[in-house]
């Protein structure tokens, strides 16, 4: 390993003064861990510790591996590389203490416990064991439990470990608790085994798929970036939105879906992006905290877009034992109208900016090459947007599709002097993609400990109840419940951790009232995405606020903005019986027409909650202008809302929004241009 930034490689040299540098690059490993920069052995060490598990697992995705074998290694390797990698303080960053050895040691020893420890002769098999444990296994499984605590702490922070704990305490002790949290209450003999032995605790399903597709995505990305994909994709999106200072809003949106699509990383999309657009945001007259909410937005948008989505829709396949491929159609409309609003959204900030400037705004072209130009020296990098989905059109498993689509990007790098991924170039990736994947193997293995004591205890169905009760078996207020729920779960845990707990603990209460549970998962998961731009983890925004210079609780509340208008549309896939059409799946009687009907709703409906966030159309709004634009967008992408809130008085809520929407269009149009308030001093 070597002593360089974290800092995305599109981000040329010289970009960031030296303060701002180290603000994102804290803000990046709050996210991805404070990690050793080892030179020398120690840095040959890291490296090919890495290396081994980049190429166990493309092996394991290329031959056949025993499940239990396939977790149980994903696992070790992520605690030896978390322990080498990862300082248990900052103040010993760079260096390899005793007691990281130790651990390494301690993490070497369990993964061979795991592997071996049952298989000798006249030894029962170790997963047999779950119900009579011997006295090895509870102190092997504790040491487990301690070191997948300590090291998600080192990658990940202290949050998750801290919530893991309480959730041991409820194990053992809930039965103080009183009535409907009780339960019997577990001892070590009972606990312990089904956190660690079975499949049902740590080495559970999100370890499960952590190991078989999100290492591999993981992987892929980062060959990715190697090649040069994601500069491609920025100085793409700058010509193709005109090449010109006034378009850098456009090239946000466009070039955020570009470059998330590949990496999934929302606060890596927001750091590249930031530093390219933030000069041309700042000429054509974005206030700072304007310009960092929308930065956010578009790094959020990398959660949602295919083909990768971010680790927990790997999650969502495996929960309700479907296709990948199915899960990217479901999130394909949806991840079309988020990016619609953001247009939106930007469109207007052109019109607020040009009535406060007089209309006029500087409009010089700063970008030196044509998209064509481009599009014909690196097209093929869009190849990475297409060839997994093709591989899995074509019918191969997600795993190969991956598999088959680093092996197309890595011949195709060869048509660049400068992005060919030699074998020097190929390992370091490969190694850098494997050290990517060590916070979200901890992360899911923290998480299986969560998980493993809700399922014991059954602490998800009396969950359920007790939403289900405290709304009076309203669906539309049970779904803000939820919502609510999962927003409070990921202020404090990253998105996939975040999945994960709601969707044992939160998403069945809408299950148990008749909504699909494809739908309630992708409620849930939506709503878990909130946390990217959610303080005490809203890193996205902060790091936004580092390159912008406004303050990051601010740019906080413009992220809200820029993004609230698209996230009331899971409502409709939970409150609205058509509202499924935005999956793409069809309830009975359902036809491709209802569903085109149900996307120009939300198409319309999102434009006007635009305008009522911005406060702009036309010409400035006044306030009951901005409430009326509001009415109109919630009649016509939430009608279930206005249904319950007055019953049978209000029939036809989407064709109110409809003539709603069309009569202010129309005083708009009519109405005299409103003076806006005065420009800015110039910087």
């Amino acid at each position: 390993m070597s002593a360089t930034s974290p800092l995305p490689p599109e981000i040329a040299p010289g970009a960031l003064d030296e303060a701002t540098a180290a603000r994102l690059e804290r803000l990046l490993e709050e996210e991805e861990g404070a990690q050793n920069r080892f030179r020398g052995a120690l840095g040959w060490v890291a490296t090919g510790t890495a290396l081994a598990m980049a190429l166990f697992h493309l092996w394991a995705a290329w031959d056949i591996v025993p499940t239990t074998t396939l977790r149980f290694v994903h696992v070790g390797f992520a605690l030896v590389l978390g322990f080498l990698l990862f300082p248990a303080a900052r103040r010993f960053r760079h260096r390899l203490m005793p007691w990281d050895l130790a651990l390494i040691a301690a993490a070497l020893g369990v993964t061979w416990y795991l592997l071996w420890g049952g298989d000798s002769i006249g030894v029962e098999p170790l997963l047999d064991r779950y119900v009579f444990p011997e006295w090895w296994d509870l102190v092997v499984g504790w040491v487990l439990i301690v070191l997948v605590i300590e090291v998600t702490r080192r990658a990940t922070g202290s949050v998750m470990p801290v919530v893991a704990g309480l959730f041991l305490l409820y194990g053992f002790f809930g039965n103080l608790l009183p009535p409907p949290w009780q339960h019997q209450g577990y001892g070590t003999e009972r606990l312990i085994p089904h956190l660690t032995i079975t499949l049902d605790g740590i080495f559970g399903t999100a370890v499960d798929v952590s190991a078989s597709l999100i290492i591999l995505f993981t992987i892929y990305g980062a060959i990715l970036q190697a090649s040069g994909a994601g500069k491609f994709f920025v100085d793409f999106s700058f010509a193709a939105t005109g090449g010109r200072a006034t378009s850098a809003g456009r090239t946000v949106v466009l070039s955020s879906f570009l470059l998330g699509g590949p990496s999934g990383s929302g606060v890596a999309t927001t750091v590249t992006l930031g530093t390219v657009a933030w000069p041309m945001m700042r000429r054509v007259g974005y206030r700072p905290d304007d310009a960092g909410g929308l930065l956010a937005a578009g790094g959020l948008g990398a959660i949602i877009s295919p083909p990768v989505l971010g680790a927990a829709a790997f999650l969502i396949a495996e929960y309700l034992k479907i296709g990948y491929l199915e899960v990217l159609r479901m999130a394909a409309v949806p991840t079309v109208l988020y990016y619609a609003s953001l247009l939106f959204m930007v469109e207007l900030d052109q019109r607020r900016i040009a009535s406060q400037r007089g209309g006029v705004l500087p409009d010089e072209r700063v970008a030196t090459e044509g998209a064509w130009s481009l599009v014909k020296r690196q097209g093929f990098h869009f190849t990475s947007l297409l060839a997994i989905i093709v591989f899995m059109v074509v019918g191969y498993s997600p795993t190969l599709s991956v598999l088959y689509a680093m092996g197309v990007a890595v011949l195709l790098s060869f048509l660049t002097r400068e992005g060919a991924l030699w074998p020097r170039r190929l390992a370091a990736a490969l190694a850098g993609g494997a050290i990517q994947a060590v916070g979200i193997a901890a992360t899911c293995a923290c998480a299986g400990i969560i998980v493993g004591v809700i399922t014991l205890t059954g602490l998800g169905l009396k969950f359920s109840d007790i939403a289900i009760q405290a709304a009076g078996g309203s669906l539309l207020v049970t779904a803000l419940y939820t919502a609510l729920i999962v927003w409070v779960v990921g202020l404090a845990v990253p998105v996939t951790a975040s999945y994960i707990i709601c969707a044992v603990v939160a998403a069945p209460a809408l299950i148990k009232l008749g909504v699909p549970d494809y739908a309630a998962h992708m409620f849930v998961f939506y709503y878990a995405v909130l946390s990217e731009v959610s303080p005490p983890t809203a890193l996205s925004p902060f790091a936004a606020a580092a390159i912008t210079g406004a303050g990051p609780y601010r740019t906080t509340l413009q992220a809200w903005k820029y993004t609230l208008p698209a996230f009331v549309l899971p409502f409709v896939f939970v409150t609205d019986p058509e509202g499924v059409g935005l999956l793409l799946a069809f309830r009975e009687g359902m036809t491709w027409v209802d569903v085109a009907w149900q996307i120009l709703l939300a198409t319309a409906g999102l434009a006007a909650l635009a305008a009522a966030a911005q406060g702009q159309a036309r010409r400035t709004l006044a306030a009951w202008e901005r409430a009326g634009f509001a009415l109109a967008g919630l009649l016509l992408v939430f009608p279930a809302l206005v249904e319950a809130v007055a019953a049978d008085a209000l029939p036809a809520p989407h064709w109110i929004g409809a003539a709603l929407l069309a009569g202010l269009l129309v005083w708009q149009w009519r109405g005299a241009a409103r003076p806006g308030p005065a420009p800015p001093a110039p910087r």
